[in-house]
């Protein structure tokens, strides 16, 4: 994490991680995107939570359903008004064949004494008018209408889907907001025990696909199940009989659907991992790639790779056969419905029960019938999914947060820097005790150096002074008022702190050195920089200060990258200072120079300075040497090297034993 006035980057070691697990950010499909979310653990408690983030949008909600309704009742309306005009012409075709002396009784009277009685039923169930053929004004009013409805069936279509569009995209920009709101009140211990790559997956593939779930597969849903609601009204009303054969389609469907899903749903969680698999190797090959090359991994390296891509490619295609079956072998057994309905519904419009209009209609309610079955049954796993991903969002949401800062807080009247610990005790986890019974006192001005082996607990120091982590017991005081007391913003901005890890965001070296204070003037940025020896350098770029840097500072050594951060330290002017290694990444000789400038800007400053090379801290006014969480020695240079003790023995282990040998 960046520290305060934007100062590097670092924060505190990793106490705890987990094993990276997933994808890092920005991937999508088998190289990013993320694998969705596997099946909740609680489907109704998340899908209800989800859909209680719609509260807000109810209104619009209410009125997209409304207009769902309409349109689907005009959808179905549809098929019936077309039978009608197919009525229409059939009646015209078969009233022309009959004379127009006669009526229609008359004729079908005549058409059963010469042994045509099946051609009496069927004209029996017609409407017709002898000797006139096809009414062409009534077949197109009839056509118009149709026409209207569909066109009105369109527009409410599109009007649902454009207000659910808005509901969704509000709703997970609120969603978004609560998240990155709750990112800033999450304490630093959440950071150290989630892998990075996991909560910006939470953060953006959950969420998308929350989105994308809400947008579309909801009114998806909606108008599926009024579909099969309202085809089924029509239906019955149509044919008994009919509506009974297309009611054995569902439960077939259903069998054949689950059955399919279930081997496809293992296929696509294998998927699903090899692509985390292989995701991770790729992020970390290219991460590494210099010491791939250097140490000629890259035969080993594309052989791994090809075996990895080899056992996706293997999940995938099982995953994608298996749930693309699933479309062809509904298309059979509606096909099977389809001739069923076809054959007994010709025999009825012979049978004169059924007009033909009926029939062409009811065909294509049964092909509205069975499409919104299936698609529910697909929708039903993508909201699986969408559930599984609120439950990831809501997890982060419902993250135990720092505790608040006290109300009212308090603060030293004019801050000088004099920073008192008293019998501080922490530790990352409850069985290990890192710090025990930590007590000293810095003077304003003074430097305090703290050094020790890996492990001793001086970063963690660092972050306990920033509230970071807060102290299990004990005190640190910072002009006399206890920390915790104070607000943790007024806390952070009287430090400034300098990181090992460098941390540079894209953007201008003009905007990076600012972030240390964004009132800042040119002048004062440029003063900034050559106190910390940037100025030279970046007045040899083609664009100077206002050269282009990305997120990853590729374009800057090392070296260059830290003086920035440097000089963002200069900038910021806070009253106390912490310097975790600051130097660690510049050459000797500009080592040299900013130590100088560091000596200048420290002076009247508490400063504390981590350093693993003791040759930076030799002129500190007092020097902590730690060892599994205690101050084993504290002194001077000199007086720590009289003693013979355990800093003897560091600094003989740097400077002793090479100057030993080369004697």
């Amino acid at each position: 994490m960046s520290g305060p006035h934007g100062m590097g980057g670092g924060g505190g070691p990793a106490p705890s991680r987990r094993p990276r697990g997933g994808m890092g950010p920005g991937m999508g499909g088998p190289f990013g995107g993320g694998a969705p979310a596997g099946k909740p653990k609680d489907l109704r408690r998340a899908l209800g939570r989800l859909i209680g983030e719609l509260r807000h949008e109810r209104l619009k909600v209410v009125v997209s359903i409304a207009l769902s309704v309409v349109a689907v009742a005009l959808t179905i309306a549809g098929p019936k008004l077309l039978g009608n005009a197919t009525n229409i012409i059939f009646e015209g075709v078969v009233g022309k064949m009959i004379p127009a002396s006669m009526t229609q009784a008359q004729a079908e009277a005549m058409l059963r004494a010469t042994g045509q009685g099946q051609l009496a039923d069927m004209l029996s169930g017609m409407t017709v008018t002898p000797g006139q053929g096809i009414d062409f004004a009534a077949l197109a009013q009839q056509l118009l209408v149709v026409s209207a409805v569909y066109l009105a069936a369109a527009v409410f279509t599109w009007a649902a889907a454009y207000l659910m569009a808005g509901v969704a995209q509000r709703t997970v920009y609120r969603l978004r907001r609560d998240v990155d709101e709750k990112l800033a009140r999450l304490p630093l211990r959440y950071f150290d025990d989630h892998p990075r790559g996991d909560i910006l997956s939470r953060v953006t593939n959950d969420i998308d696909n929350i989105a994308q779930t809400l947008q579309q597969s909801l009114t998806q849903l909606i108008t599926a199940l009024l579909t099969v609601v309202g085809v089924l009204i029509m239906m019955l009303t149509i044919s008994v009989v009919l509506a009974v054969i297309s009611l054995l389609v569902v439960p077939t469907a259903i069998v054949i659907t689950f059955l399919i899903a279930r081997r496809s749903q293992v296929q696509f969680a294998a998927q699903w991992e090899r692509t985390g698999d292989l995701n991770g190797f790729v992020e970390e090959m290219h991460t590494g790639h210099a010491l791939v090359k250097v140490f000629g991994h890259q035969h080993e390296s594309i052989e791994t790779f090809d075996a990895q891509n080899e056992a996706l490619y293997q999940a995938s295609y099982r995953a994608q056969f298996i749930s693309g079956i699933i479309q062809p072998v509904m298309n059979f057994v509606s096909n099977l419905n389809y001739v069923a309905i076809a054959v007994i519904g010709g025999i009825q419009v012979a049978n004169g029960t059924m007009s033909l209009g009926d029939v062409q209609a009811f065909i294509q309610y049964s092909r509205q019938f069975t499409m919104p079955i299936t698609q529910t049954a697909s929708i039903m796993n993508v909201m699986q999914s969408a559930a599984a991903s609120a439950e990831r969002v809501f997890e982060l949401l419902d993250e135990a947060e720092e505790t608040p800062d006290p109300v009212p807080a308090q603060m030293p009247a004019e801050v000088h820097g004099r920073i008192e610990l008293r019998d501080v005790s922490f530790r990352y986890l409850p069985d290990k005790p890192l710090i025990e019974d930590l007590s000293e006192v810095v003077l304003p001005g003074e430097t305090l150096a703290i050094v020790g082996p890996t492990g001793a607990g001086k970063t963690t120091l660092v972050n306990l002074l920033m509230r970071f982590y807060d102290i299990d017991a004990g005190e640190i005081r910072l002009d006399g008022v206890e920390t915790r007391s104070i607000r943790r913003d007024d806390l952070r901005r009287t430090f400034g702190m300098v990181l090992q890890d460098t941390w540079l965001f894209g953007g201008t070296i003009r905007e990076n050195i600012a972030y240390g204070r964004e009132d800042a003037t040119d002048d004062e940025i440029v003063a900034a920089a050559i106190a910390a020896h940037v100025d030279h350098f970046v007045r040899t770029l083609p664009h100077g200060y206002d050269t282009v840097i990305d997120d990853e500072a590729t374009n800057l050594s090392q070296g260059e990258k830290q003086l920035l951060t440097i000089a963002r330290a200069f900038l910021a002017d806070p009253e106390v200072l912490i310097l975790d290694e600051a130097t660690s990444s510049v050459d000797t000789r500009t080592e040299v120079l900013v130590q100088r400038a560091m000596k200048a800007l420290m002076a009247g400053r508490t400063s504390f300075v981590i350093a693993h090379r003791l040759s930076t801290i030799r002129d500190a006014d007092t020097i902590l040497v730690m060892d599994h969480g205690r101050i084993v020695e504290q002194g001077s240079h000199e007086e720590l090297l009289a003693r013979h003790g355990f800093y003897y023995d560091l600094y003989q282990s740097q400077f002793g034993e090479p100057l030993a040998e080369a004697v």
